[in-house]
């Protein structure tokens, strides 16, 4: 390519030229002096300008095309249709929207790392706490503990309960990843949500009675709601969330499940009396791994997945859970699902 100041040199030295040749042929007439100079002045501009408007406008065909080249190739990037706008604005748009693109999934990567980072810990911390407590009490029992009956079964049962743990924990890892593949494939049917909120109170009888905690149907609500979704899923949802009550109720509180008739759907309310979560801490709470208090969910048996599952499959159902909840008063989540 020129660069500027050659390009100046050229196009007055070719404007030039053709200048001095009209400057001879008329001085070669006995033509006036002054006139002959005014007449090439006049010429040299005038042939200058052509010169120079060619010269731009073979520039911008050759700029044009180079510009197309690149559009294309973005085009091809970004996936969008070609426009009729003129090529240096159609690229500017182009770099633009490219531009604005590339820097949200820059920003989606870092949270993507961070994320990813965070439930590496998460689940490294997680799985070594059963583990190195498992290895604790066989080292125990094998030093020399296994001849003292009290401290033999004392341990054996606190290494079962952490094996137990350590299952539910893997066990709960293939479920959300296998919700968070989409590999999920819901068997749906028409079911009477109530029922099934029934037996949900009779496998969690047991916990439950441990801290006297009531279970029971809100005023009018113990009666047949049909809906339409994949049972055994939306079992592992009623059970995680009653559960969750227990886990966080008030030694002789309650746990109140209510169903309420929409036009297209079934609204399902789970609310406890226990101590409540603070408003700020809401929007983590269906995070993976993320407790509230740490120490009592470990206490309790958490594994810190079940409202992350319970998220992804309502979400899998097109539903979402809500949750509200005041300090000392108590929780309550909701979903909808659809009717027959």
């Amino acid at each position: 390519m020129f660069s500027g100041s050659m390009f100046n040199k050229v196009t007055c030295g070719v404007s030039l030229l053709p200048a001095c040749i009209l400057f001879f042929i008329l001085n070669y007439f006995n033509t006036s002096f002054i006139v002959n100079i005014s007449i090439c002045i006049g010429f040299y501009l005038l042939f200058l300008f052509l010169i120079v408007w060619l010269l731009l406008f073979w520039m911008k065909n050759v700029v044009d095309k180079k510009v197309k080249n690149i559009l294309l190739s973005l085009q091809e990037l970004t996936d969008e249709t070609p426009s009729n706008i003129p090529p240096l604005d159609a690229l500017n748009d182009q770099i633009t929207t490219w531009t604005s693109k590339k820097k949200v999934e820059i920003e989606q990567l870092k949270r993507l790392e961070s994320y990813r980072k965070e439930f590496l810990e998460n689940v490294s911390h997680e799985l070594k706490t059963p583990i190195f407590n498992i290895q604790g009490y066989l080292h125990t029992l094998l030093d020399g503990a296994l001849d003292e009956s009290e401290v033999r079964e004392k341990f054996v049962r606190k290494a079962t309960k952490n094996a137990d743990r350590l299952s539910t924990l893997v066990d709960d890892l293939l479920i959300i990843s296998s919700l968070e593949t989409k590999n999920l494939t819901l068997e749906k049917e028409e079911f009477n949500i109530a029922e099934l909120i029934k037996e949900a109170f009779e496998a969690l009888e047991i916990k439950s009675k441990e801290k006297n905690i009531g279970l029971e149907f809100k005023k009018g609500c113990d009666k047949s709601f049909i809906v339409n979704a994949d049972k055994d899923r939306i079992k592992q949802v009623v059970y995680n969330l009653i559960d969750n009550s227990i886990k966080y109720g008030k030694e002789g509180g309650k746990t109140s499940i209510g169903c309420y008739d929409m036009e297209n759907a079934v609204s399902v309310e789970i609310s406890d009396n226990g101590i409540g979560i603070e408003e700020e801490l809401l929007p983590r709470l269906f995070e993976r791994f993320y407790r509230v208090d740490k120490s009592r969910s470990r206490e309790a048996g958490g594994t810190g997945l079940g409202l992350s599952i319970v998220k992804h499959i309502l979400e899998a159902h097109q539903s979402q859970v809500n949750v509200t909840s005041s300090i000392g008063i108590g929780t309550t989540f909701s979903f909808n699902l659809q009717k027959n």
